[in-house]
């Protein structure tokens, strides 16, 4: 009847073990985050007017067009050789410094001048000579009879670029803070506009764009890191059609950049 009792009683406690078994790890788990990010009392360089950091960003960008109202005019011989023009997403990659000034525990302004290194590929397909076809037919063996051939385009820059950002963060959670980040940006590329004249499809060297994103910061003993995801969109036509070569030249009328960029923040 005795080790009957004692079974019995394990058996109403066993909710209790289980519970003071999870608290226990939920203790340790905590005890080694505060380990692993290094908590502290202060907020370190959040309560600094002007603090610094520098950043490593990897994008994928891509051209913006429009076609002129000349590519659509049948009676135009020289677009009629063009189907179509498909810009596609190239992966790149950027490195910079970033200033922060504190205006508020939750508001800062952030000036990030970096360089980044532009890739911009264009598929033109241009219809076969003497071909009947509308791209995409199919023959009677099953077999795609396309009716174009396609050529890629490259344009390749060096851009610098000199961002000036609103940051709104949320309250520090620990060791975490969520926050969105958004403003523009002046953008220049560093070949003189001659050498780019040699271009397959020739642009301009000056942009304004607009930039818009999120992230997250993580403190450490020592640091703050903050994983980023922004978008930005150029606001001017960089599209110098004077100097494009002439079976493309009157086929576009406005190219715009945008791209999405992953920053890695170290502050």
């Amino acid at each position: 009847m005795q080790t009957t009792h004692f079974r019995n009683q394990l058996h109403l406690r066993r909710s209790k073990v289980v519970v003071l078994i999870l608290a226990f790890f939920g203790l340790s788990f905590s005890g080694f985050s505060q380990g692993l990010f290094g908590l502290t009392s202060t907020s370190g360089s959040d309560d600094k007017l002007l603090s610094y950091g520098f950043f490593l960003a990897g994008h994928t960008a891509t051209y913006q067009i429009k076609y002129s109202d000349a590519f659509f005019n049948p009676a135009n011989a020289g677009n009629n050789q063009i189907y179509s023009i498909y810009p596609k997403y190239t992966p790149g990659f950027s490195l910079g410094f970033t200033g922060i000034l504190r205006i508020h525990d939750q508001v800062n302004l952030l000036l990030t001048p970096k360089i980044g290194f532009y890739e911009y590929r264009v598929d033109v397909n241009y219809f076969q000579p003497g071909s009947s076809t509308v791209p995409g037919n199919t023959n009677s063996d099953n077999t795609s009879n396309l009716g174009y051939t396609t050529e890629e385009l490259v344009n390749e820059a060096t851009m610098v670029e000199i961002p000036l950002l609103f940051k709104y963060r949320s309250q520090r959670f620990n060791n975490t803070r969520m926050y969105f980040i958004g403003g523009a940006s002046y953008n220049f590329r560093t070949k003189s506009q001659d050498e780019a004249n040699l271009d397959p499809i020739v642009t301009k060297g000056q942009d304004f764009s607009i930039e818009a994103g999120m992230g997250f910061e993580i403190y450490f003993r020592y640091f703050k890191f903050a994983p980023e995801i922004r978008f930005s969109h150029g606001l001017n036509n960089l599209y110098y059609a004077e100097k494009t070569p002439v079976e493309l030249r009157d086929a576009l009328s406005s190219i715009k950049r945008k791209g999405i960029t992953i920053y890695l923040n170290f502050q």
